[in-house]
């Protein structure tokens, strides 16, 4: 590897970071209690939740990132992908709630590791098809 290579790699690799922890900071404020308290708490269907989140979005990421040569494009395609799933998670989330009385969020805060599966791979299923589309 040359310097420029390695330059390049630390430098796409910072970008999306920084990128993740913008992205998870803004899931943040959607969510109906404060991962980062509830985890420290030893709430374990938040840290499934958060886990799974985070994976789906570092995914999404790396797709973007092997498809472009251009690192803005990559950020973006990221954040707009991010939305995407934002919108996806809330109308799946809509759905079970009015067809079955599912309310994720609920469960997820009362510690119910099986809800914060379910969140957790509503998001690794979409990254998995938001992916397939990059």
């Amino acid at each position: 590897m040359t310097f420029n290579e390695i330059l390049g790699t630390l430098v796409w690799t910072a970008a999306g970071a920084v990128l993740l922890f913008i992205l998870m900071a803004i899931d943040s404020f959607f969510t109906k209690y404060r991962d980062l308290e509830e985890m420290k708490n030893g709430n374990t269907a938040v840290t499934v939740r958060f886990v799974l989140k985070l994976a789906s979005q570092g995914y999404i990421l790396s797709r973007s990132i092997v498809t472009s040569d251009d690192l803005w494009e990559a950020l973006l395609v990221s954040f707009v992908s991010f939305v995407i799933l934002f919108v996806l998670e809330w109308i799946v989330e809509a759905v079970l709630k009015a067809l079955a009385d599912l309310r994720l969020d609920e469960g997820v805060k009362k510690g119910i590791v099986g809800y914060g599966l379910i969140a957790g791979s509503l998001h690794g299923v979409g990254a998995l098809i938001i992916g397939a589309c990059l």
